[in-house]
């Protein structure tokens, strides 16, 4: 059923470590073959070997403004039933001591690029009456995150757009979903922080959560306290004391080394 809905080919963009691998690794053991995109070309091609299933790498940055252009080129010929746009920027501390570079390259990465490519493919998906979309978002979505503010901005979008895109799309065979995921083990985490912070899932935890939801609503907050603490913020608290609270979790985030 999943193969026949999502499959025969899917596409990973940010695959190369941490919940994009897992993306890749799970799918495949689904059946699925995979695209793979990232800029470490080496590193696409270890995960690639390491799948059971057929795999294509494209190493391509995904802050390029033809990063979408390149990435619709290189799956002209693939039956794509399935794109996860795991990858993100996220410039971490005070917002005036950032470059602004980094920002809009942030903006880029998180906001552009899976823009375009949501307009590329979803077109092609209706079309063949079934398939779906995954954006990768955030807790930090619900609420400003200082010192990763505009990352924090970014994965407001990125969960507003999934919303907005599932209720248009209903009743077309098309499933779209934001996964909003708590702190996750990843590397770049695993960089940033001393210890681990409440509630701390890995990235096998989420992916699968990720598409067993896959179709039953727009959107999904992975494990248990992550929601617990999402409804208690949202719902129970003032917003002006929510962000005192993210700000004293966010703070604690390093620049990796």
């Amino acid at each position: 059923m999943f193969t026949n809905t999502y499959g025969p080919w899917a596409v990973v963009a940010g695959a190369s470590e941490g919940m994009g691998a897992q993306f890749a690794s799970q799918l495949s053991a689904r059946g699925l073959k995979v695209v793979l995109i990232a800029r470490r070309e080496q590193v696409l091609k270890e995960l690639a070997a390491t799948l059971s299933g057929e795999a294509r790498c494209l190493a391509l940055d995904l802050a390029s403004p033809d990063a979408a252009a390149r990435i619709a080129d290189f799956t002209r010929e693939l039956d794509v039933g399935l794109v996860v746009y795991n990858a993100a920027l996220s410039p971490i501390g005070p917002f005036v001591e950032q470059s602004l570079e980094n920002n809009l390259r942030a903006i880029d990465v998180n906001v552009k690029t899976p823009t375009a490519l949501a307009h590329h493919f979803l077109p092609r998906l209706v079309k063949r009456g079934k398939g779906g979309l995954v954006l990768l978002s955030s807790l930090t979505a619900f609420q400003g995150s200082p010192y990763v503010s505009t990352y924090g901005a970014t994965k407001s979008y990125n969960l507003s757009l999934a919303e907005g895109l599932w209720a248009e799309l209903r009743g077309t065979g098309v499933d779209v979903l934001s996964v909003c995921a708590g702190a996750t083990a990843t590397p770049n985490l695993l960089k940033s922080v001393k210890q681990a912070p409440p509630g701390m899932q890995q990235p096998e935890e989420v992916v699968r959560e990720a598409l067993d939801a896959l179709g039953r609503g727009p959107v999904l907050i992975p494990g248990r306290f992550n929601r617990f603490a999402s409804f208690l913020m949202r719902r129970l608290l003032p917003r002006r004391s929510t962000i005192q609270i993210m700000a004293a979790q966010t703070r604690k985030l390093q620049l990796p080394p």
